[in-house]
C-alpha cells in the first residue's frame, strides 16, 4: 500500500510538472517586443504584433506597464478593447488616443488607485462589429425579428458570423493565462476588469455577465445598446436589455460603470439611460457599486472618453 501510494505521488509530481513545462512552452512562441519608439506619458509599451488564438482571428496585443514595474509586487490587470487608441495618438486612425498611460500615471503617483497594468487587444476594422456584439443576446430576439435582420444583413452583404462568444474565449481562455503567466499580476476577479467604448462598451458588459467568476467589473463608455445601426422600431436593445436582466453579475461582488454624452453617434443613447439604471437598481446595486453618467454636450470619441477616464478607472481600481 505504501509502495502504489509513493508511486501515486510520482506520478502527479510528474505530471504537474509536465503541465506546466507545456504551458511555458506555449507561451514562449509568443513574440513580444518592446515599442521603443511609443509616445507614452509614463511607463513601457509592449506588444505582441500578432497573437495566436484558436478562436478569433490573430491580432495585436499591447500591454502597458507603469513607471517602475517590478516582478517583486503584484498587479491588478485592466484589459480593454480597441487597443490600437489607447496610448498614442501619433498611430491612431483619427489622431485621438484614450491616453490611459496619462491617467493611470497620475492616479496611481497620486495613491489614488491601485497599481496595475494595462492589456489593450487591437480591433480588427472589418470584423470589429462581430467581435465585439454580445452574441447570447441574439437568443432574446423573436424569430420574425432574427430572420429580419438576416435578410437586411444579407442585402447588404454585410456578415452576421457573430464572435462575441469566440471573441470572449480568446480573452478567458488565451490571453488571460498569458498575462498571468507572464506578467507579476493578480489573477482573481478582484483585481481583474474590463472596459471599452460603443461596441467595447457592449462586450465589456457581456464580458462580466458571462464571466462572473474572471472579471469582478467593468467600464462601459457611450454604451452602443443600439446593437448595430439606430433606425425606428429596432429590436436589438430590447434583446439586450433582456439578456442583462437574465445574466446580471452578482450586486455583491461586481461594479459596473457607464456614462454617455448627447452628441454625434451619443445622442441615441441618453433614452435608455432609465432602462439601463432600472436593470442594475432591481438587480440590487446602488452607488458604491453601479455608476451610469451623463456628460453633456459630449461626442462619440476618444477626446471624449479620454476626459471623463479617471471616474471610471478611480471607481473600479479604488485602493
Amino acid at each position: 500500500m505504501k509502495n502504489l501510494l509513493l508511486i501515486f505521488s510520482i506520478l502527479l509530481v510528474i505530471s504537474c510538472k509536465s503541465q506546466k513545462q507545456d504551458a511555458k512552452s506555449k507561451f514562449s512562441t509568443i513574440d513580444a517586443k518592446p515599442l521603443e519608439n511609443a509616445v507614452l506619458a509614463g511607463g513601457k509599451l509592449i506588444r505582441v504584433d500578432s497573437f495566436p488564438s484558436k478562436n478569433i482571428v490573430p491580432r495585436s496585443v499591447d500591454v502597458w506597464l507603469p513607471e517602475n514595474y517590478s516582478s517583486t509586487k503584484k498587479y491588478a490587470v485592466l484589459y480593454m478593447h480597441d487597443g490600437q487608441n489607447l496610448f498614442d495618438a501619433t498611430t491612431t486612425w483619427n489622431k485621438q488616443e484614450w491616453m490611459i498611460d496619462e491617467n493611470a500615471t497620475k492616479l496611481m503617483n497620486e495613491g489614488t488607485v491601485k497599481d496595475f497594468i494595462v492589456v489593450g487587444i487591437h480591433n480588427i476594422p472589418k470584423i470589429r462589429w462581430q467581435d465585439l456584439y454580445p452574441e447570447k443576446a441574439m437568443d432574446f430576439l423573436s424569430k420574425e425579428d432574427k430572420e429580419a435582420i438576416y435578410d437586411e444583413a444579407k442585402k447588404s452583404n454585410f456578415s452576421v458570423d457573430l464572435k462575441g462568444d469566440e471573441y470572449l474565449q480568446f480573452l478567458v481562455k488565451e490571453l488571460k493565462p498569458y498575462i498571468d503567466e507572464t506578467y507579476s499580476v493578480y489573477t482573481n476577479k478582484e483585481n481583474t476588469f474590463v472596459a471599452g467604448s460603443s461596441m467595447g462598451g457592449l462586450m465589456s458588459m457581456y464580458a462580466v455577465a458571462e464571466y462572473p467568476t474572471i472579471f469582478g467589473g467593468a467600464a462601459c463608455f457611450s454604451t452602443h445598446w443600439v446593437g448595430g445601426s439606430p433606425k425606428e422600431n429596432n429590436p436589438l436593445p430590447v434583446a439586450i436589455f433582456n439578456y442583462l436582466e437574465a445574466n446580471l453579475p452578482d450586486s455583491e461582488t461586481h461594479k459596473m460603470y457607464f456614462d454617455y454624452g448627447n452628441k454625434t453617434l451619443d445622442a441615441f443613447y441618453p433614452q435608455y439611460a432609465p432602462k439601463v439604471d432600472a436593470i442594475f437598481k432591481n438587480g440590487g446595486y446602488d452607488d458604491a457599486n453601479f455608476k451610469n453618467l451623463y456628460f453633456e454636450g459630449t461626442d462619440h470619441s476618444e477626446k471624449s472618453w479620454q476626459k471623463r477616464l479617471e471616474f471610471p478607472l478611480a471607481f473600479l481600481l479604488k485602493k
